[in-house]
């Protein structure tokens, strides 16, 4: 077990505790904790009020006060400090009416979403366990905190967050918990697309994504999610975890009737052009026949996400995606083209559309792109060395 990110965080409990208020590491840190695994973000959970908390650090920020979440800076480090809460009713199966402070540590965590999720911990490393959270941990079981109906009434989230446990950690779902889930599916209609985008992204990427995938296709989770209620998901599989994108891309590559706009998705510009280039690339990987076509799809593609794809091989011939000869595309010759490669983006030609515009005497139009492009493919495929004297009487054989 490493421990070197707690005691970095331990002068935060301790100035805390010197004020007389309680303080515990909480969460998921904890939970990495015993379980050995890699610990990211460090949450602590406290007696002291939000005011209190910015009363006794001199750097904070103040990004969810209302719900008693207060970041403080402490060398160089941010620390999410949240002080014990206890919640009112649920109305929209997404947030609480209402957030009550507590005192009390047990108020506090009886509120979270899983056992193994519940337990905190002290600056001496002992730790508070009241829902048998290290049994569950132990035996490799998700259990709610308490009633599992309404812990997914309160929060329909935690079907998700749950399912995605289950793909990082190969976990079994308890029987209540899994039932539970299967009712309460539905709920996750009212959530924010994001909130759900969040989840599917560490889920897809679970080591053991196979299990978890294919309980979201049994409890019918995505006819409720945006986007991918326009698809046939019983249609995919997955065997392997891959990312968020390159699923999204795989499922438009094999469903390419489906008229869905991946913008309900919510995602970034950058992951949007992403999943659209990935979705080309394997519309386009198996039409690759020649060597020559081989350059130029290296040249258009690149290396880094054609190697992707191609990892992914037999997740795309199992889903009856694409079906890639390996003798013309593989991983060592695309390697070895891309280093031959003359040139890696257009901006590296040594000629541009104001020297074929000269050489023309015409107007620009359509036909310089037109043009512009004949000339990339040339130098790629070597008819032409990409030195501006040699494409200049290229171009005036051919304009």
């Amino acid at each position: 077990m490493t421990n070197s990110l707690f005691e970095t965080a331990k002068p935060i409990l301790n100035k805390l505790q010197a004020h007389q208020f309680q303080a515990y590491f909480v969460g998921g840190s904890v939970r990495d904790y015993l379980m050995n695994r890699p610990i990211h973000d460090i949450d602590i959970t406290t007696s002291a009020t939000p005011e209190e908390i910015e009363a006794i650090f001199d750097k904070t920020i103040p990004i969810g006060r209302e719900h008693g979440t207060i970041n403080v800076i402490y060398n160089g480090e941010q620390y999410e400090v949240t002080t014990f809460r206890a919640e009112g009713d649920y109305d929209d199966h997404r947030r609480p009416n209402e957030v009550f402070f507590v005192r009390n540590l047990y108020e506090d965590v009886q509120r979270r979403d899983f056992t193994m999720n519940a337990i905190a911990m002290d600056i001496n490393y002992q730790i508070f366990d009241y829902f048998e959270g290290q049994k569950d941990i132990k035996h490799q079981r998700i259990r709610t905190v308490g009633n599992p109906d309404e812990r997914f009434d309160e929060d329909a989230l935690r079907i998700i967050r749950g399912l995605r446990f289950q793909s990082q950690f190969g976990f079994n779902i308890e029987a209540a918990t899994y039932k539970a889930m299967f009712n309460h599916i539905a709920d996750i209609k009212f959530l924010a697309i994001e909130r759900i985008i969040v989840e599917l992204k560490k889920l897809t990427c679970g080591a053991f994504v196979t299990q978890s995938f294919n309980n979201l296709k049994h409890f019918k989770a995505f006819k409720y999610i945006p986007f991918f209620k326009h698809y046939d998901i019983e249609k995919i599989t997955l065997h392997h975890e891959m990312s968020f994108t390159t699923f999204v891309a795989f499922l438009m590559a094999q469903q390419p009737e489906v008229n869905a706009n991946i913008s309900d998705l919510k995602m970034s510009n950058n992951e949007k052009k992403r999943i659209r280039t990935f979705v080309q690339l394997i519309e386009h990987i198996d039409k690759v026949k020649t060597k020559s076509q081989l350059k130029l799809f290296v040249y258009d593609y690149g290396k880094k996400d054609i190697l992707e794809v191609l990892s992914y091989l037999e997740d795309l011939k199992l889903n009856q995606i694409t079906s890639v000869s390996p003798l013309i595309v593989n991983h060592q010759i695309v390697t070895e083209i891309a280093k031959q490669l003359p040139m890696t983006t257009r901006s590296e030609m040594d000629i541009n559309g104001k020297d074929i515009l000269e050489i023309a005497n015409k107007k620009s139009g359509p036909w310089l792109k037109e043009t512009l492009r004949e000339v990339e493919c040339a130098i790629i495929s070597g008819e032409v060395d990409n030195f501006k004297p040699e494409l200049k009487k290229w171009v005036k054989t051919r304009v």
